[in-house]
């Protein structure tokens, strides 16, 4: 995989993903809607060693237990190339809006990939 690199809107925080991905994942339960005012959020899954910040000072927000969000204080943040990501699955699609039909094919666990790993994906060798 290439590096990915990333930031946010104002250009204030900057960051560079080096692993491969385990998931990338359509979220869509509430509080990634709350957080970023989106019907839905898309996050990749990744060892903490492969992303690294290399600009700008955090604003961090405790959201729900064992989750903490990293954030741009002034805007958010985006990957500088996200066609260079393709969505694995959809999780949390119990928590779905009723208005959002998306018709990707995608697998759609109920919850998050704790308990269940990346059922989807062959095991790497």
């Amino acid at each position: 995989m290439n590096t990915l690199t990333g930031g946010c809107l104002c250009g204030a925080i900057r960051y560079t993903v080096t692993a491969k991905p385990w998931a990338v994942s359509h979220y869509h339960c509430a509080d990634c809607r709350r957080a970023t005012g989106a019907p839905f959020i898309t996050w990749i899954t990744l060892p903490v060693d492969g992303f690294a910040w290399v600009q700008g000072k955090l604003g961090v927000h405790h959201s729900t237990e064992g989750v903490t969000r990293g954030f741009c204080t002034d805007c958010g943040t985006s990957l500088d190339d996200a066609e260079a990501v393709t969505p694995d699955d959809h999780l949390w699609s119990g928590s779905a809006l009723s208005w959002l039909h998306m018709a990707d094919g995608l697998p759609r666990l109920k919850q998050g990939h704790w308990g269940v790993g990346y059922p989807h994906k062959p095991k790497e060798k």
